[in-house]
């Protein structure tokens, strides 16, 4: 399948649907000026997802993505969550707030969403992807019936070859350069931690699906590079970050565009890999002495409750930061455009690097 002349896309551009990141009027920036936006939904319950995908239907008439969780639940280890409450308790007494007395599931696996099922057949976006492993087969069987290409996130070849058996229209390959989840299925097991242009050879020698490079992919030099590897389009996740459309607050942005802005992969924010750019919050999280994180998404529920306290707190303390800024190796190679001139930007340089 030629995936750009089957949703009658011009450009072979994707913005990551980056959950809590991308916005409707971003998804629609990207598509209206001829690639592929995106939204993610493993952040929102189903009614705010269907008012997202509402909001970008009107803003557009072009395909654009939506992106859902496929991970298992949690398991859950009391003695595991205490250990990591009472670690992180003196944060929560530096900005004057009792610390979480246990850890809720915040985020719904799609595989058990009946609900967000039903928004997706009723709103029909023309591609779904799926990220952390794969849906169920009656999930798909009813994506697919409903005439929506779908995509799923592989690292690795075996991951890869998961989702061609599962029928899934093409893959996404994630290189370890990417901002935000690592997408691996079994967050536990073995990871090659290859780069993208690592990756990408390897996939396509074991599949004729589709493929769309993810991680490091800043230019249209390196759009054309993934291109020349096998890829039928690539995925920008901290490009789009850094346009005014996107949700970023002014902090992250003065961190993405800060020199000695470093990133790291972590599960302390979520429980699961993710590489966002180090902080105060990481730098303690990551200590030697510190306990091993309880499963995704059980993390949040006290990332976000001290992400509440330090924004709350009456002294505005600066000195302590612990926000989730999610970005890839190259954060400071980002454009701050807005995505309509961003597009722009990368079409001119693809077509000047494929001359």
């Amino acid at each position: 399948m030629n995936l750009l002349d089957a949703l009658g896309i011009p450009y072979p551009i994707f913005q990551a649907p980056m959950a809590g990141v991308a916005t409707p009027a971003l998804a629609a920036a990207v598509s209206n000026a001829g690639g592929l936006g995106g939204l993610g939904l493993a952040s929102v319950t189903p009614p705010q997802a269907l008012q997202m995908i509402r909001a970008t239907q009107r803003l557009t008439n072009r395909p654009f993505n939506v992106n859902v969780f496929c991970h298992e639940p949690p398991t859950l280890r009391r003695s595991q969550e205490q250990q990591w409450l009472n670690y992180i308790a003196p944060l929560f007494e530096r900005f004057s707030q009792p610390r979480p007395t246990q850890l809720n599931d915040l985020y719904r696996s799609f595989l058990n969403d009946d609900e967000l099922l039903r928004v997706l057949l009723l709103t029909r976006p023309r591609v779904v992807s799926f990220h952390f492993g794969l849906p169920k087969s009656q999930q798909l069987a009813l994506l697919q019936a409903a005439g929506i290409v779908t995509l799923a996130s592989a690292t690795s070849v075996k991951e890869a070859q998961q989702i061609e058996q599962a029928g899934i229209d093409g893959i996404v390959v994630q290189g370890i350069e990417a901002g935000g989840h690592r997408g691996v299925f079994d967050p536990n097991g073995p990871d090659e931690a290859l780069s993208t242009f690592e990756l990408l050879p390897k996939i396509k020698a074991h599949t004729d699906l589709p493929l769309i490079a993810a991680g490091g992919i800043m230019t249209g030099a390196h759009i054309h590079q993934a291109r020349q590897l096998g890829a039928s389009a690539a995925q920008l996740g901290t490009a789009f970050v850094a346009c005014p459309e996107s949700a970023a607050n002014a902090t992250y942005r003065a961190y993405m565009r800060h020199p000695a802005a470093k990133t790291t992969l972590t599960r302390t924010l979520s429980g699961r890999p993710a590489r966002g750019i180090i902080n105060d919050y990481i730098r303690y999280t990551e200590r030697p002495s510190a306990p091993t994180p309880p499963d995704y998404p059980l993390p949040y529920d006290s990332t976000k409750k001290l992400q509440q306290a330090v924004k709350n707190h009456p002294t505005q303390d600066h000195s302590f930061d612990c926000g989730s800024y999610w970005a890839g190796t190259r954060v400071h190679e980002a454009r701050h455009l807005p995505a309509r001139q961003l597009m722009q930007l990368l079409t001119r340089e693809l077509r000047a690097a494929s001359q």
